[in-house]
């Protein structure tokens, strides 16, 4: 099987792969807070009375309405800033097209990959090209 970029973590450097972490540690503890106060409730309603003190310490069923209204807030905030996240990349996608009118040359492309000229201009009339590469990512050959 091929390894992609996405299963290459040693392409990512060590601040991103630390970030990554941390985001998904902070997603699942949040996931798990939310989560709590419902799970006992049901356990609760289906009869599991060994929960009662939980119930009790979480305020009952008024406080899990007030909880409620705290996650219904959470989510109207959360969908806010994913509204505003595309806005922003809808906006800076308009100028990175601005930017990508203009004209690069073979030399710069094959010097930016380091393949030769000949080869690029060969394979670009070529229906199928396959391109191999090592574990840095680079370009290692072409047919």
């Amino acid at each position: 099987m091929r390894d992609y970029i996405i299963n290459a973590p040693n392409l990512q450097s060590l601040s991103q792969r630390l970030s990554s972490f941390a985001v998904t540690v902070i997603c699942w503890v949040m996931w798990g807070y939310l989560l709590y106060p419902i799970i006992t409730l049901a356990n609760w309603l289906r009869g599991d009375y060994s929960v009662i003190n939980e119930m009790r310490w979480f305020g009952g069923y008024k406080s899990l309405l007030e909880l409620l209204e705290i996650y219904v807030g959470t989510l109207m905030i959360l969908g806010a800033v994913w509204f505003v996240w595309i806005l922003m990349r809808k906006l800076r996608r308009q100028k990175i097209l601005s930017a990508a009118e203009k004209t690069v040359t073979d030399n710069e492309i094959s010097t930016f990959y380091h393949v030769e000229t000949e080869q690029l201009v060969h394979f670009r009339l070529q229906q199928n090209v396959t391109v191999f590469f090592d574990t840095d990512g680079k370009i290692v050959n072409l047919e």
